[in-house]
């Protein structure tokens, strides 16, 4: 998986002392969505990700795996968006920078996977009336833990997911890597982890 996706973010040390990666951001995204949304189908609409840095790697990857048949990406440089959809193929298509208001049209999911929205950064420049009232919008950032495109989805009507339950959910296998232990988010770890931000 980690190859496929193209980035490690946990290392084991294996009982000869050689190095395993692998990458849990992919199931940490796919964990929160459905932790947050568990009525989201995969297969039912497209998916439209912005940004095509390391997180839109595994966000991507874990979509086409959990069976989203149309995957639109999206990325201001858009040499990235078409290196990642050549490497990944189908079913991920590059699209260009100008064209993300109208590649919401018939989507079930818009992902934000860019720096736009988080604290200190502008607010995602993305207009949403193309984009159905009844998909779901996710951000990957969770400072602040509503970001404006968060805001404006739910003032239309539509369901979102901040980016906490991602950071929460990816760090689940890599503590049970290094140590044994499966953990469960609980809404008592939610309401620490909120407490800190």
């Amino acid at each position: 998986m980690a190859r496929r996706i193209g980035a490690v973010n946990t290392v084991v040390v294996k009982a000869d002392g050689s190095l395993r990666g692998t990458n849990t951001d992919a199931f940490g995204y796919i964990q929160s969505l459905r932790e947050a949304q568990p009525d989201w189908q995969a297969a039912s609409r497209p998916a439209v990700v912005l940004g095509a840095g390391g997180a839109a790697r595994a966000i991507v990857w874990a979509l086409a795996d959990a069976g989203v048949k149309e995957i639109r990406l999206l990325n201001r440089s858009p040499g990235k968006a078409n290196a990642m959809a050549t490497e990944l193929g189908a079913p991920v298509t590059a699209l260009d920078w100008q064209d993300r208001h109208q590649a919401l049209a018939d989507a079930g999911l818009l992902v934000n996977t860019t720096t736009q929205g988080m604290q200190g950064q502008p607010a995602l420049d993305i207009d949403l009336s193309a984009l159905p009232a009844s998909a779901v919008v996710s951000d990957i950032v969770y400072t602040p833990l509503e970001t404006d495109l968060l805001r404006r989805a739910k003032q239309r009507g539509n369901p979102v997911v901040n980016g906490l339950g991602m950071l929460l959910h990816q760090a689940r296998p890599g503590f049970a890597a290094w140590f044994g232990v499966m953990p469960e988010v609980t809404p008592a770890l939610w309401q620490k982890v909120i407490a800190t931000l």
